[in-house]
This record gives C-alpha cells, structure tokens and sequence, in this order.
C-alpha cells in the first residue's frame, strides 16, 4: 500500500485520509482500489501468513480501508472492517473471558447496552454501568469485586457519551483500568480519529460505526475496530472469522471513497455545530444544552485538553411550551422543520435530528424532551433559519 507508518506518521491526519490505502505507484495503475469481487482464490496446500484463502478471511476491497483506519487512529496494525458498528460491538465483547467484569457508560450506544445487558442476564458477563464522566465512580466500579468475586475485565467508553455527551478523562480511566487487569475499548463514531485518539490516550481498541462519519453519505452500514496489539487483533480477526460478520466488497469500497472527505466534513460541520449550538442556547424554547465546545458545557475542559474540536454533535432539551410538554414540544420541534431531516443516525453530509426516547432501547435516564442534532456540511445560515422558524413556533 501507499503510506509506511513512518510515512503516516509524519502526515496530518487530513493528509492521510486522502493518501493511505492507494495502489503502489506503478505505470497504467488506477489511482483508486478497484473492488474485488470474489469469493475464492487460486491456492493449493495449506494456508499460511499472508494467504486469502476464501472471501470470508479476506478481500482485496478491505485492506486500504483497514490501512487508512490504523494510520489515522495511530494503531501499528491495520484496523479490521465488519458488516455493521454492531458486528464490531460484539467481536470486542467477545474479548470479556466468561463471567468477567464489563463496566459500561450509563449513557451508551443503545444497541452496545443492550447486547451488554443481554450477555449479562445470560450469565456470560456481569455488567456495570457508571456515569463515565465521573472518575471516582469509574475507578470503583474498576476496583470493586461483585458477587461472584470476579474482576473487572473489560473499561468500555463512550467521550462524548451517546446521547448524552458526557466527557471522561480518559486518561485517567485507562490507566485505572489497566491497572485492575482490565483491557479498554472506546467507541470513538462521535469524535472520529481527526478529532481523538483514544489509542494514545490509553485505550488498547478503538471502534467505529463506520456508517456514520467515516463513511459518511448515509450508504452504507459497516463498523470497525483497530489496536495496536498483536494478541487482541488476532482474537478479534478469529471472531470475525468464525462469525461471520465481514464486509460487502462494495460497502467497503464506498467507505474508502467516502473517508477520502472526512476533514473537510468534520471541519465544516463542527465549524456549523460551535455557531448552532451558542444560538440555541440562547433561545428561550431550550431548556438546556450540552455541547462541549461551550465554556458552560460541565465536559469543556476536559474536551479542550483531550480532543482535537469539539464534535458535530448537540443535544439540547426543549422546554415545556404552549400546554405541551417537554416531549410533545421536542416532537412539535422536529415535525416543523423542512431542512433538518427527522432520522435515526448521525455522521452524514446531512443534518439529522431526532428526540431521542422515542426509542424504546434508549435509557429511562436520557430526558423525554432530549433532541440530538447531528449537524451537516449545509450552509450554517440556513440550518439556523430552519432551526430558529420552528423554535420560534414554540417560543411563541
């Protein structure tokens, strides 16, 4: 492929979103991977290092994408692409030895908590959720035996939290973590690696909803995982091996040709989201907001120290209005607006919002009246007007 480490290494993360994964520099080559379309491949004898084998070990189409992700995350071995962000969730969970300890964010991923939540009441794991911007109550939770005498086993973060936006120190819980026995992984989707590394802040893996920001064109449905230890790639490639969980050729494709984008993305959108979210906070028909980027935000500081920007995400809670309440007046946000699309996902080159417990998975701790706004690479001026229109309904 086109970038050593070394090379990597020595680039901005703008310059290798668009420079890993090419095709060696040769006379007549394509510029770009071509898609590889094949379930078999020519081989006699046993498999070895290096062999495919059969399309669910391996795919051409993968390997740039794979290379880029370990590149821009830091890692020093290519990331490994799944079938969805789930399949990604599971292949890390399967890391937890049977009855181990998984302490969780409170405010997770929906669907990382209920498969957490499902391994536990089956017995296969006991899961603790903590507030994870709470350190002390990280470390506890790390610290404290349960009743089967078990250690903690796994540190799963989420920083900023989904939905909540809640920031860990993330330092701080590795190294907690690290030192009860237990491995780290964060779900990094909503800071991608331009923003943060949770690699170099201590984390051992890092996962990726591919289909939100890296990809980002709401067209495809893929995750990914990366680390830097030989062991525990070995452990998550058998997994995805045996279970299955691989990526479409053409998906994996449409990922790379979308990563190529993902600075100018996410600067344009956090650029829009740090206007959005000082406006919104001054309009009398939001009850609270939390975006990191505001100096008011309880995580800023911590988000100033360990990130790169503040993120494309803002989550506000609309105020009771007009004989609604706080929920009916976030669905009657919602409803009235003609830009913003009302959708279940984030990351795309659309602005997206939605009230976040209409989910009957979403945690009874998240607000009835919780809106997250994923902001775009739209004209900040009219996302606002759109914004400002169906706030002033309510407002007024």
């Amino acid at each position: 492929m086109s970038l050593s480490e070394h090379q990597a290494a020595s680039l901005s993360p703008e310059t290798v979103v668009v420079a890993a994964g090419r095709p060696p520099r040769e006379r007549d080559q394509p510029v770009n991977p071509p898609i590889t379309l094949s379930s078999t491949y020519f081989g006699t004898g046993p498999l070895g290092d290096g062999d495919r084998g059969y399309g669910r070990y391996s795919n051409p189409t993968w390997d740039p994408f794979e290379e880029a992700l370990g590149q821009l995350e830091g890692a020093a071995l290519p990331g490994l692409l799944y079938a969805s962000g789930l399949a990604a969730v599971s292949s890390a969970l399967s890391l937890i030895p049977a009855g181990g300890v998984l302490v969780m964010p409170n405010h997770s991923y929906s669907g990382s908590l209920v498969m957490a939540s499902e391994l536990a009441q089956k017995g296969f794991i006991e899961l603790r959720t903590v507030d994870i911007a709470d350190t002390d109550a990280v470390k506890d939770a790390l610290a404290s035996k349960g009743p089967a005498g078990n250690a903690a086993a796994m540190l799963w973060l989420e920083s900023p939290t989904n939905p909540m936006l809640g920031i860990a120190d993330m330092t701080a819980v590795a190294e907690a973590a690290h030192e009860a026995g237990a491995i780290v992984v964060t779900d990094n989707t909503f800071s991608t690696p331009l923003v943060q590394q949770p690699l170099l802040l201590g984390s051992d893996v890092v996962l990726h909803s591919v289909t939100k920001y890296l990809a980002g064109h709401s067209d495809v449905v893929l995750g990914a995982l990366a680390t830097s230890d030989p062991e525990i790639r070995s452990a998550l490639l058998h997994h995805r091996i045996i279970h299955g969980a691989i990526a479409g050729p053409f998906e994996a494709w449409l990922a790379l040709r979308g990563l190529r984008t993902l600075a100018l993305r996410v600067e344009r959108s956090q650029e829009s989201a740090m206007i959005l979210a000082e406006r919104l906070a001054a309009h009398p028909a939001i009850e609270s907001i939390r975006f990191p980027g505001l100096d008011t935000d309880p995580g800023h500081a911590r988000a100033k120290a360990q990130m790169k920007g503040f993120g494309s995400i803002i989550c506000v809670q609309v105020a009771p209005a007009a004989g609604l309440s706080g929920a009916d007046a976030a669905d009657k946000l919602v409803e009235a607006l003609d830009l913003w699309l009302p959708a279940t996902s984030l990351g795309g080159v659309e602005s997206l919002i939605e009230r976040r417990r209409r989910h009957t998975a979403e945690p009874a701790s998240v607000p009835e009246n919780l809106v997250r706004l994923s902001v775009g690479v739209e004209s900040v001026e009219d996302l606002w007007a759109d914004l400002k229109q169906a706030l002033d309904t309510l407002d007024g």
